[in-house]
């Protein structure tokens, strides 16, 4: 069995406190069975509080608090579970999270989620680039894998720009881009559900943003644009090789050059409006971005269906 993580992976700890987007906050917390049992055992205080702020229904889960909070999210943004029986006390999604692990043939590939501000500027800071750190002996061949190795060659070609890249990958997948103007992702995301009203705001900008403010932006962002393979790749990484056949793969790497591209449309407005484009304002928008539709299987499948029925065959 082979194991994959990016070159980063590793490199990630939870920022705790000093997080401004805390994931246990607004997040309905589910709470694998095994651990619950435990939590059942436990005594003295812990005990007690753990008993009365957990539902023990066909799916346990903590029951949120004032604002949302995780009922044992403390005033210092600190977790009582962790203070009292330790980390290995907590359960699978609070002891994995912002970790993804996808399950292939032969292998699992472990990655970071952007929707996590630690996480995001790990992934999208590298500025070598990221690499597969590759574990153990390849059982199977994968023609969807072998696909992606080579996007990902191609995405990480920094002698060609963006857009040769990006056309290279539409060549090795034999499709072309649909035209999705800006105003029609706008519509698109906005049918969506959305969680926040600072994601709504967001989407506001892909209406506000002009023509030739994307060229200024494109000139200021220059010696930036591996944030945007990081992007792309990280996209491709999570989310191409288990699609269930190579049409799906392709509506996937679609998703991954739209991605960018919003993000990039609505870096642009930001610019317009204050001549400046921060690491940190680009962090927040992938982190509300994959917020509001990685970490929404109904939002993220729309994404997917909506391209495969854009899709073009192109001759190559």
């Amino acid at each position: 069995m082979q194991k994959v993580v990016p070159s980063y992976y590793n490199s990630f700890s939870c920022i705790k406190e000093k997080c401004k987007h805390n994931c246990c906050i607004g997040w309905e917390i589910d709470i694998d069975r095994e651990t619950a049992q435990k939590y059942r055992n436990v005594s003295e205080e812990i005990g007690e509080r753990l008993k009365a702020n957990i539902a023990w229904d066909f799916s346990p889960h903590f029951i949120l608090g004032e604002k949302e909070r995780c009922p044992f999210l403390n005033e210092k943004n600190l977790c009582d579970i962790i203070i009292s029986l330790g980390e290995k006390s907590l359960c699978e999604i609070c002891r994995e999270h912002p970790r993804f692990h996808n399950e292939l043939p032969g292998r699992i590939e472990s990655g970071l989620g952007l929707c996590c501000e630690a996480a995001a500027e790990l992934i999208i800071g590298q500025k070598e680039g990221a690499v597969l750190e590759i574990s153990g002996k390849k059982e199977c061949e994968d023609e969807i894998i072998d696909l992606r190795d080579k996007i990902f060659e191609v995405l990480q070609k920094r002698e060609l720009s963006f857009e040769k890249r990006e056309q290279e990958v539409l060549s090795l997948l034999k499709i072309k881009k649909p035209e999705l103007t800006s105003d029609f992702l706008f519509d698109f995301l906005f049918s969506l559900e959305r969680l926040s009203e600072e994601w709504t705001e967001k989407l506001w900008l892909l209406k506000s943003r002009k023509k030739e403010n994307v060229n200024a932006f494109s000139e200021y962002m220059k010696d930036r644009l591996f944030e945007y393979e990081n992007l792309a790749v990280y996209f491709i990484y999570r989310h191409f090789a288990n699609a269930p056949d190579f049409e799906e793969a392709a509506a996937r790497a679609l998703f991954a050059i739209y991605g960018c591209e919003i993000i990039f449309l609505m870096g642009s407005a930001v610019y317009s409006e204050t001549g400046a484009f921060t690491f940190e304002q680009q962090l927040e928008l992938v982190r509300l971005f994959s917020s509001e539709i990685e970490y929404s299987d109904e939002n993220l499948y729309a994404f997917f269906d909506m391209l495969k029925e854009r899709e073009i065959s192109g001759e190559f």
